[in-house]
């Protein structure tokens, strides 16, 4: 998609004053769209590449506007409250144009180059001070390449320090033209055996590692990062393979371990999907620090956070 103002992307979010998504005060614009579907994704919500409906009942106050407002009828009010029939909703967003107790929420909207760029301006300060810049993340931000080109291409060109959140799991000369663009990789490594890699996120880790050894003997910094799943990867022996392969490559300056969390349960309820995970504790901190030890057995550098 394209406008006057050069190519049209979808986006879900923006968040300022990221800490967590590189160094210094970040603005994070996330993409939509992800070719993954892992069990423990956080951000059900990013996964397709075009808007989708939320509904929270919780939040309905019962005016009944919604009822009235959908196109296509895909609202219906039943004695336990409304209830969406997804086969015929089209994810239009109508229905949350007067919904402002936000029980109906539409993840996804159209934004071009300038007007996200326009947002990313606003903190430049907090940038100067603290290191910090701009960081796409998703979903999968490449799976948007035109328009995340373009937006990395902007702030570069305006002076921001780059990152880009990915998975990997992208063409080549994708992750190569963006390579040209970023200033560092967060880069995602779920696992490193591919049966248990396609089983729990619908696809192989071939490319993945395959394009991270290529960029890793690059020249631009990249940080691996792990979720921690229980039942997945949460062992001795996984993790300190992902070490091994860190400091095999030139440019990898460590490893994250990201340890899962349950606040996505909500989302999926919210979007009309099932919870792969729903339930699942997260490793104890304990066992989180022992992990983390493994990884520095090998000699790479490892953080914890969550």
């Amino acid at each position: 998609m394209t406008s006057d103002d050069g190519p049209v992307g979808i986006i879900f979010d923006i968040k300022k004053f990221a800490v967590h998504d590189g160094p210094g005060i970040r603005t994070t614009v996330f993409l939509k769209g992800c070719p993954l579907r892992c069990d423990w994704c956080h951000n059900p919500e990013s996964q397709a590449l075009g808007p989708v409906l939320a509904h929270f009942p919780r939040n309905c106050i019962g005016c009944g506007k919604c009822l009235t407002r959908c196109p296509r009828g895909a609202i219906r009010a039943t004695p336990e409250g409304n209830v969406i029939d997804r086969r015929r909703c089209r994810n239009c967003g109508t229905c949350t144009e007067e919904c402002y107790a936000e029980a109906l929420v539409l993840h996804g909207r159209r934004a071009t180059v300038v007007e996200v760029l326009a947002e990313v301006e606003k903190d430049r300060l907090f940038y100067e001070n603290s290191g910090g810049g701009m960081t796409l993340s998703g979903g999968e931000p490449l799976a948007q390449p035109e328009f995340a080109l373009a937006l990395l291409r902007a702030a570069r060109e305006a002076g921001f320090h780059n990152v880009v959140d990915t998975s990997g799991l992208v063409r080549w000369d994708v992750l190569a033209a963006a390579a040209a663009l970023t200033d560092l990789f967060l880069y995602d490594v779920k696992g490193l055996d591919p049966e248990a890699h396609r089983e729990r996120t619908g696809c192989s880790n071939r490319r993945v590692l395959a394009n991270l050894k290529r960029l890793g003997r690059g020249s631009v910094p990249i940080w691996l990062r792990v979720p921690v799943v229980p039942g997945f990867n949460d062992d001795e022996a996984a993790l300190a393979g992902i070490g091994r392969l860190a400091v095999s490559l030139p440019v990898v300056e460590g490893v994250e371990l990201l340890r899962y969390h349950r606040l996505g349960e909500g989302k999926y309820a919210g979007l009309g999907m099932a919870c792969p995970t729903l339930g699942m504790e997260p490793p104890a901190q304990e066992r989180m620090a022992a992990l983390a030890e493994a990884v520095r057995s090998t000699g790479a550098k490892c953080t914890l956070s969550g």
